[in-house]
């Protein structure tokens, strides 16, 4: 599998971002899990937050489900809940609680502003934009994961400590729901916008919430790199 396959929207929208794409699935902190070179604190600590993330970023699919046209719009959304609330979060409840973090503790946990402004960034094109603004200031954590999970499954070294992390975003499972999630943006954006919705005026502020998005995920690793 590879990134093209997610879709001829997202790729567009990528491209709009220009280096700030490459920014977010290249951080150093990206890089330092491929080598496995990171500390396990600042691990831990990266998934506490995105544990918290992961909570509010269910929240704002649930809403997508609201906002849908079809049932087929609905499924999905609802199936992507079930993958964030049922597996993703649960990996990072299993590895935290070998570290003595019980789920509740992680529950409670304090939210850093880096997170805090993502996860309301999110939540507040839900509770006021439509269906296309949420679902495009959505998926770069979706799709940024994916290219990210295939590229350290090429790149990590064998026996690396975050073997766990990479096999998730890296495995058919998530690759496969990235895909369909592309599919769901083509048709999405096909039906409300038309075939030439490149030039449609709702267009520009499409691309400005996608690179917004990705920003925020910079952000995010960047907060995930301090003690």
């Amino acid at each position: 599998m590879i990134p093209n396959q997610y879709g001829k929207t997202f790729n567009l929208l990528k491209k709009s971002t220009k280096t700030y794409w490459h920014d977010y699935t290249h951080h150093k902190f990206v890089q330092k899990l491929a080598l496995g070179t990171l500390n396990k604190k600042l691990f831990i600590n990266y998934l506490i937050q995105d544990y918290i993330f992961l909570i509010h970023f269910s929240r704002a699919w649930a809403l997508l489900i609201v906002k849908s046209n079809s049932l087929n719009e609905m499924k999905l959304a609802a199936n992507t809940v079930n993958t964030l609330v049922n597996e993703e979060i649960q990996l990072h409840v299993k590895t935290c609680l070998k570290e003595g973090i019980s789920e509740k503790q992680l529950y409670h946990a304090e939210e850093k502003i880096n997170n805090l402004s993502y996860t309301r960034f999110v939540l507040e094109a839900g509770y006021t934009g439509g269906y296309l603004d949420l679902l495009v200031s959505l998926s770069p954590c979706i799709f940024g994961y994916g290219e990210i999970g295939q590229r350290l499954i090429k790149d990590s070294k064998p026996r690396n400590k975050y073997k766990d992390w990479i096999d998730v975003y890296s495995g058919k499972d998530y690759q496969r729901l990235c895909i369909k999630i592309g599919e769901m943006l083509d048709a999405s954006i096909n039906n409300r916008l038309g075939k030439n919705y490149k030039n449609h005026k709702s267009w520009p502020d499409l691309e400005k919430k996608f690179l917004l998005a990705t920003k925020l995920e910079i952000n995010f690793w960047e907060m995930s790199l301090k003690k």
